[in-house]
């Protein structure tokens, strides 16, 4: 089998996923993504040494981590998921003496432009071909709301921001439901005169603030509104990055339409703003039981058993939908193996994620023999017979990953392309799930 932790872009990968199986075995996913890139960038800023372990030790969060060692931050690891992270406080980071490249990483590039608005100096930050074509005006417009000053080209990367700038406090209603969009702006708040607030429309990922009151700075939070005052300072912690949901759901899907499976996901992170993903698996009938509950750092973590259970289709309640929203791409597989028809609604952000996650993953399906009918916000998916074929992920991790869990329930072998993105976020998938029953290889191209 021919695997390497080759750099996104350097060099293709392709999946081919023999059919049947099933899933069993005790076992824990990499990482938190969305924690780990706020340790580094947190821990840096904070006063102190920040000890992190559980790191994700994937491309995204490496490029975090790259990038604040570019500014002068000391951070050893990371080993085995240990990282430390010696602060140089809320002012002390330094120019880089060229531009920050954040590889495919989206939390990094939206989340920094907030947190280098404040900053002395200036940065450009640049990434890789999928991420240059991502949106950015919904960060840069309420930055230069706040006084920001950053280039982009046409709205997208690289972007430019210029240092030196007095940020003022400003009262934004997100248009969309956001965490990358809400976390800049509260990031941007540490350095603005005032106190900022931002309100959501719909409940998103609350790590920020979890993060931020654990290391002692004061947030508040009242009903959707989120406020924070500018001048405080972050004190250094300990914190314990529990498993990645994101992670745990390819093979929480797996397991769910695999006859016979029966796994548990060890020490999986449960945050009230993630657990979309359980709360509509099991609405369509899949066997999901929780253990081991416990807080670590704040953040909320179980054990995660999920035996085989026949599935139903649903119609996907759209409070759900901000607190599953990077899920969707394996919750489509999970629809296409169900009795009847799935349909979600109110979730256009997919459209503009690593890929147009509803146009490709409605493509692959398609491709695959099911009924995958692609709406303006959302799929209207009639559960029927995975067939076998050739699928491209367009460079999306998720994508890839979630097909390579088709194969458990398809007709013949799965060809996935164009998966060396995987390693962005889940750098082992391809050995844990050998390891677990999937019938995977990749081969580099």
């Amino acid at each position: 089998m021919g695997v390497n932790n080759s750099v996104s872009g350097q060099q293709d990968r392709k999946f081919v996923v023999q059919a049947g199986g099933n899933l069993t075995g005790s076992f824990r996913v990499p990482g938190d993504k969305s924690i780990s890139h706020r340790s580094i960038m947190l821990g840096s800023l904070a006063e102190g040494i920040t000890e992190v372990t559980g790191f994700l030790e994937g491309e995204d969060a490496l490029a975090t981590l790259a990038a604040f060692r570019a500014m002068g931050v000391n951070i050893e690891g990371p080993v085995e998921g240990k990282v430390t992270v010696h602060g140089v406080g809320m002012h002390g980071l330094k120019a880089p003496e060229k531009d920050v490249y954040v590889g495919n990483s989206g939390t990094s590039i939206r989340l920094l432009s907030g947190l280098l608005s404040g900053q002395s100096f200036d940065v450009t930050m640049t990434g890789d071909k999928s991420l240059s074509v991502r949106p950015m005006r919904r960060v840069t417009d309420p930055l230069a709301l706040m006084g920001a000053k950053i280039d982009s080209a046409d709205g997208k990367p690289p972007l430019t921001i210029h240092g030196g700038n007095t940020l003022k406090a400003i009262d934004y209603d997100l248009p969309m439901a956001s965490a990358q969009v809400k976390s800049c702006l509260l990031l941007a708040g540490m350095y603005a005169d005032g106190t900022t607030s931002v309100t959501e429309p719909a409940p998103t990922r609350d790590h920020t603030e979890r993060m931020l009151q654990g290391m002692g700075y004061p947030v508040q939070v009242q009903d959707n509104r989120i406020s924070i005052k500018g001048g405080g300072k972050l004190t250094a912690t300990t914190i314990d990055v529990p498993g990645d949901i994101s992670s745990a759901t390819f093979f929480m899907v797996g397991a769910a339409i695999a006859p016979e499976s029966d796994i548990t996901l060890q020490h999986v992170g449960i945050n009230p703003t993630r657990i979309g993903v359980i709360n509509i698996l099991r609405q369509m009938g899949a066997d999901i039981s929780l253990s081991n509950e416990k807080l670590t750092g704040g953040e909320p973590v179980a054990d995660i058993r999920v035996r085989y259970s026949p599935l139903t289709g649903i119609e996907i309640p759209e409070d759900q939908v901000p607190l599953a929203i990077d899920e969707f791409p394996a919750i489509f597989i999970a629809a296409a193996c169900a009795e009847g028809r799935t349909v979600l609604t109110g979730a256009e952000e997919l459209r503009v994620k690593e890929s147009d996650r509803i146009q490709v993953m409605a493509d692959g399906l398609q491709t695959l023999g099911i009924d995958a009918q692609p709406t303006a916000d959302g799929m209207i998916i009639e559960g029927g017979v995975i067939g076998s074929g050739e699928v491209d992920s367009h460079g999306d991790h998720r994508i890839a990953m979630s097909f390579a869990m088709a194969a458990l329930q398809a007709g013949g072998a799965i060809q996935i392309n164009d998966c060396a993105n995987v390693a962005t976020s889940f750098p082992n998938f391809v050995e844990l799930a050998t390891d677990s029953g999937l019938q995977i290889d990749a081969f580099d191209v």
